[in-house]
């Protein structure tokens, strides 16, 4: 048992985002005791509530000021009264971008007793993780328009790839692939016969980077055929390594293939710095306080949080608690889970 003691920043954001947040804060209580370690969580208010009220997102300031803390556990962005765009860039890009998250993580793992719509696959076909490059790519938002609104109107974006960003991308792959020591094999996601100047300098680093490490067996898809894979064959894969448009792509389709939104989780990793975690689905405004939404997916980020710090004897006791309440929920959906959302939150509690 560690003994120590760790500073959370959590950001509830929008819709029913701070309702699985209460949740995942309400299971950190049960392993705080169980592990002897303590946490002390901030709330922080970057959500489109204070935007519509001050039109601030998060400033340069604030973002410098989440460096203090051990992790950052957030909710969701999407405000259904901000236009699309507003909050995801002036939050979640500006933060992943200030803090250099250079890598989302995606575990995507089937659970006993959790529906896919793979018909005869089951949690031993699914079981692998996607590394996406997190702040490089068309993501930048380099470009721009000519002519706007003209039938002779102009759009360029332009996908920004660098030696550094990518080598760090795909060594973290690899590392990652030792250390799950599954297949050892780690697959790079891309399109080189088309998108030959970004792809052949991922390619030709990955393959340079394969030789320090004899023991990992360096694999290549295409992201199409990828698609085409994660729905016939998902067992194939064991790490995949890919760019952040792909990467966001296939990691919605690696989602539905483990049951849904409400159960995935991910991480937005700088591994010499702070990492923030988070349901991948959404704020699902809809159902905000109607007690309804999973928020397994938002305990599933405390889980990868807590592996991220270092407990991950912890980290593996809530998957283990998850798992134990996948069995007895009914569906993944919201509204369809034989409980409520505070009832799962307690579930996977009182399972530790």
């Amino acid at each position: 048992m560690s003994g120590k003691n760790y500073k959370i920043g959590v950001i509830g954001g929008d819709g029913t985002g701070p309702e699985v947040v209460a949740e995942a804060l309400k299971v950190l209580k049960a392993v705080e005791k169980k592990f002897n370690i303590k946490c002390e969580t901030t709330q922080l208010p970057y959500d489109g509530n204070r935007y519509l009220e001050t039109g601030i997102t998060i400033t340069d300031e604030e973002i410098q000021g989440l460096k203090k803390y051990d992790a950052v556990l957030l909710g969701a962005i999407g405000h259904p009264k901000v236009a699309p765009g507003i909050l995801e860039k002036g939050i979640l890009l500006k933060t992943r971008f200030g803090l250099d998250q250079y890598i989302n993580l995606r575990p995507v793992k089937l659970y006993e007793n959790v529906w896919t719509p793979l018909k005869d696959k089951g949690p031993e076909h699914i079981d692998f993780v996607v590394v996406r490059e997190n702040t490089e790519g068309l993501y930048v938002g380099t470009g721009g328009t000519l002519k706007k609104g003209t039938k002779d109107e102009v759009a360029i974006q332009d996908s920004i790839n660098t030696r550094k960003g990518v080598e760090r991308c795909i060594r973290y792959a690899f590392e990652l692939a030792r250390k799950r020591n599954n297949k050892k094999q780690l697959t790079l996601v891309g399109k080189t016969n088309v998108l030959t100047y970004a792809f052949d300098l991922w390619e030709r680093t990955f393959y340079e980077v394969a030789k320090e490490y004899p023991d990992i067996k360096p694999d290549y898809a295409h992201v199409d055929a990828t698609c085409m894979w994660f729905v016939k064959n998902p067992e194939w894969f064991d790490v995949i390594v890919t760019d952040n448009l792909f990467g966001d792509i296939i990691t919605d389709l690696g989602a539905m293939i483990q049951g849904g939104m409400g159960i995935a989780a991910g991480g937005n990793i700088n591994p010499e710095g702070v990492s923030m975690f988070e349901p991948i689905g959404g704020s699902a405004p809809k159902y905000t306080g109607m007690n309804v939404i999973n928020p397994l997916a938002a305990i599933g980020a405390l889980q990868m949080l807590l592996e991220n710090i270092g407990e991950e004897k912890a980290a593996a006791a809530v998957e283990k608690s998850i798992m134990a309440a996948c069995k007895k929920m009914k569906s993944m959906a919201a509204g369809k889970m034989g409980y409520s959302t505070t009832q799962v939150g307690d579930m996977v509690a009182e399972g530790l």
